[in-house]
């Protein structure tokens, strides 16, 4: 009969191997293994051991990248801030001349934002239907770009022509009232698409803002 192994004769579990590649490869390896944790897990369990292990590495690797997990977090929220938000502030142009008719030009902004949502639903899942508890880094990085699409939308809003027989409209509040109704649909896109057809969606759009705007529509 042969002699019973010991804790010690058993070989040993091997860390994770990771090969060398660029740094710049190596950061968005980490930044998708983080967003995929986050998805599929929720913020509560963003964490550098979660992250080396959906990356396959071990911890040092990730420190080697990163110096602490809200820096990666940071980076993160670069990466998809101009995946995401950066393409949105373009759907409204600085010059108003380029906006053209507002039920028209508000019609082809929703499509827009309704193709955006279906290109990358894990960026904007991310910031219209959070999973979990939110980080404050976070928190306070998406509130802060909502407040520059809503500064956008309000500039918009305030270069068109006012309805002399009718009362004046207040663009910073019609601009929070247009954001939240953008939000409460993109949820609703990404969450049970199947509830409102886009197309739809924007063809109500350009009738209530043909109403507002009957003499340009």
């Amino acid at each position: 009969m042969s002699a019973p192994t010991t804790s010690e004769d058993r070989p040993r579990k091997r860390r994770p191997y990771a090969p060398r590649v660029p740094i710049e490869q190596r950061r968005e390896q980490l930044l998708d293994a983080a967003l995929a944790v986050i998805v599929n897990e929720g913020y509560d369990r963003i964490s550098i051991d979660a992250i080396a292990k959906r990356a396959g590495v071990a911890r040092s690797v990730v420190y080697g990248a990163y110096d602490h997990l809200d820096a990666l977090l940071t980076a993160l929220l670069d990466r998809q801030q101009a995946r995401a938000f950066d393409r949105l502030l373009a759907t409204i142009p600085d010059d108003p001349a380029e906006r053209g008719d507002p039920a028209t030009f508000a019609a082809e902004t929703v499509r827009r934002m309704s193709a955006m949502l279906r290109q990358d639903p894990d960026t904007w899942g991310l910031i219209l239907a959070p999973p979990g508890n939110m980080p404050p880094v976070v928190r306070e990085r998406v509130e802060a770009d909502r407040d520059r699409f809503r500064r956008r939308v309000e500039a918009w809003l305030s270069h068109l022509p006012a309805d002399r027989n009718g009362p004046a409209l207040d663009a910073r509040i019609l601009a929070h009232a247009l954001v939240a109704c953008a939000e409460h649909f993109g949820r609703l896109a990404l969450t049970d698409p199947g509830t409102f057809e886009p197309e739809r969606l924007i063809e109500q759009v350009r009738v209530l803002l043909g109403a507002l705007w009957p003499e340009r529509h």
